[in-house]
């Protein structure tokens, strides 16, 4: 066969490959958006805790000027601290419901489907960026309410999706990984809430890292929430800025969500054994 018809069809076969990967990645993600839809209840009450987030601590801290934000207020500093914080919340406990997909029997058709196991992870993960969407909505929305000075440019908007989804995206593949490793509900619930608290806590969310004695600080420059903050902080806010830089905050989060892909990928299988 000559060069000439292998090259063409070697680049059909990849198409056709990369075509296939979408659409079982979406059909994985489909059918978990699917759930969301017949309990849109569950939004509802995830959207308590960054009320009382911004309403109690916020505004505490906003009129005590505890926490130095030099050319914002506290409310307007503390806003996408807690977007990324029930963006985390929900994503780190979102392994739960592989767990009760292997229960129910669901997950062993995904298994022994034809799926890349990569495809099968990336729609989880995508999944779980829809709905951190749907609850950014909510939060950017209370936010305008109580008068942060939210932006709506395109632009900037577009960045909030983005990293929004991506970073549901990488805490809901950790979440994954780890309801691989413990494959239980209970074990799983219990890491869960161990976890949360420290991602958060060791990141730029409610203070600036500068803040923070040197030991905490070179935990939260390896933490993905601090960029997914920091990101977050200057694509919503008015006159706000990127402390690291928005490249290297989106770099640190692809990084991230390649590596628990790839992990993920391997691990996922054992979740029925």
């Amino acid at each position: 066969m000559s060069f000439e018809h292998a090259a063409p069809r070697a680049v059909s076969s990849s198409a056709a490959w990369i075509a296939g990967f979408l659409r079982q990645m979406l059909a994985v993600a489909e059918s978990d958006v699917r759930k969301l839809r017949h309990d849109p209840a569950e939004l509802l009450t995830r959207i308590v805790q960054p009320m009382l987030w911004l309403l109690v601590f916020g505004e505490v801290f906003t009129h005590s000027r505890a926490i130095p934000t030099p050319g914002m207020s506290y409310l307007d500093f503390m806003a996408p601290g807690v977007l990324a914080q029930s963006v985390l919340f929900a994503a780190i406990f979102y392994g739960i419901s592989v767990i009760w997909d292997r229960d129910l029997g669901v997950l062993h058709k995904f298994l022994v489907s034809p799926a890349p196991r990569p495809a099968l992870v990336l729609g989880r993960a995508l999944a779980s960026g829809a709905r951190g969407l749907a609850q950014a909505a909510m939060v950017v929305g209370l936010a305008w309410v109580l008068g942060v000075n939210v932006r709506f440019d395109p632009v900037p908007i577009a960045g909030i999706v983005a990293m929004v989804m991506l970073g549901s995206a990488v805490f809901a593949t950790f979440s994954l990984i780890v309801a691989c490793v413990v494959k239980t509900r209970e074990r799983f619930m219990g890491i869960g809430q161990v976890l949360t608290m420290p991602l958060f806590f060791a990141s730029n969310a409610i203070y600036p890292v500068d803040m923070m004695p040197s030991w905490l600080q070179a935990i939260a420059r390896g933490n993905p929430l601090t960029y997914q903050v920091d990101a977050l902080r200057a694509l919503m806010i008015e006159g706000a800025h990127s402390t690291y830089g928005l490249g290297m905050d989106f770099g640190v989060q692809f990084l991230a969500l390649g590596v628990l892909v790839a992990i993920g990928s391997r691990l996922y299988p054992n979740i029925v054994n």
